[in-house]
């Protein structure tokens, strides 16, 4: 037997003295042979350790398709929440679950879908907030349909929906309503200058949080007060710039909502390093609640999003509709308030 390539069905065949046709159907186990046939062509299998072109089972459908995961960063906490919630999902199911990272590079986003709709993925999964624009619904209608003349779906997991009619799964959280519930509870303990660190203008994670923020000063007639409304990245660098520059020009605030946990770290960094307590000084809220929230001192009062659960509903999703069940296309997870040590009530 040659050792320089991997064996293949022939090889297999010729040793155990059946045809090629005869290891196929033995391997698919779709066709009667006998058991002193089957013993043969088993024994050689296991002695020249053949293993089965999956790829070609799954062009002839015999192999249920893969479930993909498309990320921005495979690094951040949220997103790995995420991961673990499809991989899980994707397990209980007999699934193999593939993770893809995109570094933020819409053209290789394009060669990653396209890569699963050859591979005959069952789902592929886009992660990440995005820009609604037409030129994002072209590229997402046009993944929409290749995927779907494939077999295969597409899930949009925290990103805008599309136009109806479109196959396509999305699955999203309660972005305004988690950030109306932590700025409420800012309010309601008495803040009204609450310097807001939101995310990227225009990304939709950051506006829904944004009309949350919005939202709850009115909803508490309290005034909007444009120079403590600041726009950036989900960073921590970000959070301890923007805090800096709020505090350099003398703008008094007495809260501070983060519109993400990373931010809300930066801001714990340069509030301490002016010299200022939370909560004693200034009270902080943040966004997500990634597992070292609780962890800081002070614990981090957050908005917790259900990151595994949302991996685990997209994956349920998906194959239940392949299954033949029927369902929701869309669904929105609920957010909650976990209310921890870096809020002081004012007298």
């Amino acid at each position: 037997m040659r050792t320089d390539r991997p064996s293949t069905i022939r090889d297999v065949a010729q040793q155990a003295g059946v045809s090629v046709a005869t290891v196929s159907r033995t391997l698919a186990g779709n066709y009667p042979v006998s058991e002193q046939t089957r013993a043969r062509v088993m024994s050689a299998v296991d002695s020249m350790h053949y293993v089965v072109n999956v790829h070609a089972k799954a062009l002839s459908g015999r192999v249920p398709g893969p479930v993909a995961l498309v990320i921005p960063d495979i690094t951040g906490p949220s997103l790995a929440h995420v991961a673990a919630g499809v991989e899980l999902e994707a397990n209980s199911r007999g699934r193999l679950s593939l993770v893809c990272s995109t570094h933020g590079d819409p053209a290789r986003e394009d060669d990653l879908v396209q890569l699963m709709r050859e591979q005959h993925a069952a789902a592929v999964v886009l992660v990440g907030g995005a820009v609604p624009d037409a030129t994002y619904h072209r590229r997402m209608a046009a993944y929409a349909k290749a995927l779907d003349a494939a077999g295969s779906r597409l899930v949009l997991l925290g990103r805008p929906p599309l136009a109806p009619g479109l196959p396509v799964t999305v699955v999203d959280y309660d972005n305004h309503g988690g950030a109306f519930q932590a700025v409420s509870h800012l309010l309601t303990s008495g803040h009204r200058r609450i310097l807001f660190l939101g995310g990227e203008q225009g990304f939709s994670s950051a506006e829904q949080r944004h009309r949350g923020f919005l939202d709850a000063l009115r909803a508490h007639s309290a005034p909007h007060l444009a120079e403590l409304d600041t726009a950036g990245h989900y960073t921590r660098a970000s959070g301890y710039r923007r805090v800096r520059e709020a505090l350099d020009a003398g703008l008094g605030f007495t809260a501070v909502f983060a519109s993400t946990d990373a931010i809300a770290v930066g801001a714990m960094a340069a509030l301490r390093e002016a010299g200022l307590r939370v909560p004693r000084d200034i009270s902080l809220v943040g966004f997500d609640d990634v597992p070292f929230a609780a962890d800081l001192t002070p614990s981090l009062t957050t908005v917790r999003v259900p990151y595994e659960e949302l991996g685990r509903t997209a994956i349920r999703l998906v194959l239940d509709r392949e299954e033949g069940a029927s369902g929701d296309s869309q669904v929105v997870l609920s957010t909650q308030l976990m209310i921890r040590d870096s809020v002081r009530a004012l007298r």
